[in-house]
């Protein structure tokens, strides 16, 4: 029996109890018990969630002992810190447990045990500016759905943690485990920990509407060189006005912009999985297969390969 122990706290955010579901599959795929769950808080009893949801829990104690304890963020980390007697038992706790893992925010509490210190993590976009100041001696990756770093494990957003607990599930029973696991639960066996957790587009956010017409004029057309002059042509612009404009709205180049517009839809033609390396290469607009594979590295830290054999196993199930 593998003890799952789920720390909450006054405010945490309601989707992360979408993550032990994970757990209870696992147990149904592999036809016993093999994950006990519990849930605990600093003082025991009824824990109150950001939406107003309430889950009962035991008290957090000297003698809690769990071989995998998961810890739920909250919706603004900075406002709802941990309190000495949680950060003092996850610090012990790291010293007898098989891993500590933090759920979207709940990096924060790893933080201040000091249990990120030289590791490498993630956490949701959002914040991952503020978890960068607060432990400046972490490896932040910012664009990674989660990341595994000995025994420590951190995922980005609330969902991503159901990512990251099916990678649990695999470290513990096997692929062929995760993989009826997902199956089970309708999600992806599973997403790259080099996928990137928002689009494209809604991270360029440009406020006026030429801009946001050029992107859309460049998506609808990444099969093409797209050259500045083509995106300055198609709002009415001059080059150097546009490039100006496009700068200024999106803290990008155009070319840059339109390099994450192309991984983006090639990583989405991957995932579908019905052309070949070649085509998808194509149609995104890359030289050839051999530059798609040196962008997709530059930019999500694995080769698209990585993204297809995820996709087989995934049907597989």
């Amino acid at each position: 029996m593998h003890k799952i122990g789920f720390l909450l706290a006054d405010g945490f955010q309601l989707l992360a109890l979408s993550t032990p579901s994970v757990f209870e599959f696992a147990n149904l795929v592999i036809g016993e018990p093999f994950y006990e769950l519990e849930t605990w808080s600093e003082q025991g009893g009824a824990v109150r969630s950001s939406a107003g949801v309430t889950v009962s829990s035991q008290p957090l104690s000297a003698l809690s002992r769990a071989d995998t304890w998961l810890v739920a963020g909250v919706i603004n980390p900075l406002d709802a810190p941990p309190t000495a007697a949680v950060v003092d038992f996850l610090r012990a706790a790291s010293n007898h447990s098989r891993r500590i893992a933090g759920i979207c925010t709940g990096a924060f509490v790893l933080g201040e045990a000091g249990l990120l210190d030289g590791k490498r993590v993630t956490t949701h976009w959002a914040h991952a500016e503020a978890l960068k100041a607060k432990v400046p001696t972490a490896l932040l990756e910012p664009d990674r759905i989660f990341i595994t770093d000995g025994a420590v494990w951190t995922s980005a957003g609330m969902t991503a943690g159901l990512d990251m607990a099916l990678g649990i599930v695999e470290k513990d029973l096997g692929a062929e485990a995760a993989r009826g696991v997902a199956h089970r639960l309708v999600m992806h066996h599973r997403r790259s920990g080099g996928q990137t957790q928002h689009s494209e587009m809604l991270s360029l956010s440009p406020r006026s509407d030429r801009i946001q017409s050029a992107l859309e004029y460049a998506r609808k057309n990444l099969s093409r060189a797209l050259t500045v002059d083509d995106l300055a042509s198609a709002v009415h612009l001059s080059p150097r006005q546009f490039s100006r404009l496009f700068r200024e709205e999106t803290g990008k180049s155009p070319a840059k912009a339109i390099e994450g517009l192309r991984l983006e839809a090639a990583r989405l033609m991957i995932e579908q999985g019905r052309l070949s390396m070649d085509a998808i290469a194509r149609e995104a607009g890359f030289r050839d297969r051999r530059h798609m594979r040196e962008v997709f590295v530059r930019g999500f830290g694995v080769p698209p390969q990585a993204l297809r054999q995820g996709r087989s196993s995934s049907r597989a199930a």
